[in-house]
């Protein structure tokens, strides 16, 4: 499995923290102590992962899977 690194936004509100990951749109959380939040977050980030891979396999449908073709891309971002 490939390991990558993303950017966790910690931000603390009153009692709670809330959480997302800056790079991908949809991956937010909130917690009781900034432990959970990070637990919380690595949860989401799994499903939006599980949701986005099973959106594409829907609307692509196992009439076109002939068609299908698949690489892992390596694409340089700024800091």
């Amino acid at each position: 499995m490939l390991k990558r690194e993303f950017t966790a936004v910690y931000q603390k509100r009153g009692g709670r923290y809330i959480a997302w990951i800056e790079e991908i749109p949809g991956v937010n959380t909130q917690g009781r102590t900034k432990k959970e939040v990070k637990e919380n977050l690595r949860d989401a980030f799994g499903l939006i992962l599980k949701v986005n891979s099973s959106i594409s396999k829907k609307r692509l449908g196992l009439r076109h899977k002939s068609q299908l073709q698949k690489e892992i891309i390596q694409i340089a971002v700024p800091a």
